[in-house]
């Protein structure tokens, strides 16, 4: 590892811990060269699937471009940004565990609609309704009725 100060690559690692999930490890090194110290990170780097477009053409998976997509729809919403990475790290599971090299967008789509249906049902009515191209308001309509939760009738009181 290339020391950031000086640009040695003669580093001797101090310390080494694991996070909570203990999917990444913090490693403290210091420079034989310079003596300085630094922070490096390293973590498991999983091969995503390329994203196949409606039109056809392939482009490689962007977290970024996914969270922007919900972000858009959660905004003004009070919904945590950790349940939102986590339901991203869900769906990203979700597309490793498919082993597949090529997946269609469409197939994301449904990911991230179920797991905004989980995080905020306004959120999932607005993403819904562009990437099902809602044209009329009858298919909001049945949007929110697949989402209402039949009420439970009260029994009254005797």
């Amino acid at each position: 590892m290339k020391c950031p100060y000086c640009n040695d690559v003669n580093t001797q690692v101090v310390d080494t811990r694991e996070n909570e999930e203990a999917d990444t490890v913090r490693r403290r090194r210091r420079c034989m060269v310079c003596d300085k110290r630094f922070t490096t990170y390293e973590r498991v780097e999983l091969q995503l699937p390329q994203i196949v477009k409606k039109n056809g053409s392939r482009t490689d998976y962007a977290r970024d471009k996914l969270k922007g997509s919900m972000m858009l729809s959660l905004r003004k919403r009070s919904v945590p940004t950790e349940l939102i990475d986590a339901a991203i790290d869900r769906i990203e599971e979700k597309l490793v565990q498919l082993a597949e090299r090529e997946v269609n967008s469409d197939r994301i789509g449904e990911l991230v609609m179920r797991e905004l249906k989980k995080l905020d049902k306004v959120a999932y009515i607005r993403f819904a309704s562009v990437y099902r191209n809602f044209e009329d308001v009858d298919e909001f309509s049945d949007a929110i009725r697949e989402i209402k939760k039949p009420r439970v009738a009260r029994r009254p009181a005797k």
